[in-house]
């Protein structure tokens, strides 16, 4: 029997949690357990309970790491569209747009919140709640408060209709008549509106 490979703490929790996010997807939020994880990557149970205490414990550690991904890429996006003035700005909102909705529907990080909030953890969001206030903060670093506070709606808005379009998007769609994408549709027009989107975008 091959021996098994020595991790460090930090290349275990990563390895436990690139599973539990392939679990997510593959399976759903009821299936991210410790003894899955454990059983995906090799570890035990004891292992993984040292690293993140609890269930509850790895699902915020997965909702943290889900949302630090996609809030890294967005502002990629945000700081290349301002570092070059000659790039195509006009698919940069699109992306965001993108991204965001499919971190939600996708990487499963809606489903996710969902399951973690009926399953009595009531602090379940604040991983993700905690990420996108500090993505915020950066883009609006040094701006005025009126514009701040522009910002912090377009991410309300658009957060809220990722979510919701996870949730319960495609049977509302289909209910309405209305295309799969209807909502992502919606959100980039009202991105582009945005009294900000100039100033974001260039």
């Amino acid at each position: 029997m091959p021996e098994r490979k020595r991790l460090s703490p930090e290349e275990s929790r990563d390895a436990a949690l690139e599973a539990a996010r392939a679990i997510l997807i593959e399976a759903g939020p009821q299936a991210v357990t410790l003894k899955a994880v454990a059983a995906r990557i090799g570890r035990t149970h004891a292992n993984l309970l040292h690293h993140f205490g609890s269930a509850a414990g790895l699902q915020r550690a997965l909702a943290r790491s889900l949302a630090e991904t996609v809030c890294a890429r967005i502002a990629q996006l945000i700081q290349d569209a301002r570092a070059d003035e000659s790039a195509r700005t006009e698919d940069k909102p699109r992306q965001v747009v993108d991204l965001t909705f499919d971190a939600f529907d996708k990487s499963g990080a809606g489903a996710l919140a969902s399951w973690m909030i009926l399953s009595g953890n009531e602090d379940a969001l604040d991983p993700i709640l905690d990420t996108i206030h500090q993505l915020v903060d950066q883009i609006a670093e040094g701006e005025e408060e009126e514009s701040s506070v522009d910002l912090r709606q377009d991410t309300l808005s658009l957060v809220l209709m990722a979510l919701g379009d996870a949730l319960l998007g495609e049977p509302l769609a289909r209910s309405l008549d209305l295309p799969r994408g209807a909502a992502r549709e919606i959100a980039l027009r009202q991105l582009t509106a945005s009294p900000r989107f100039e100033k974001m975008w260039g």
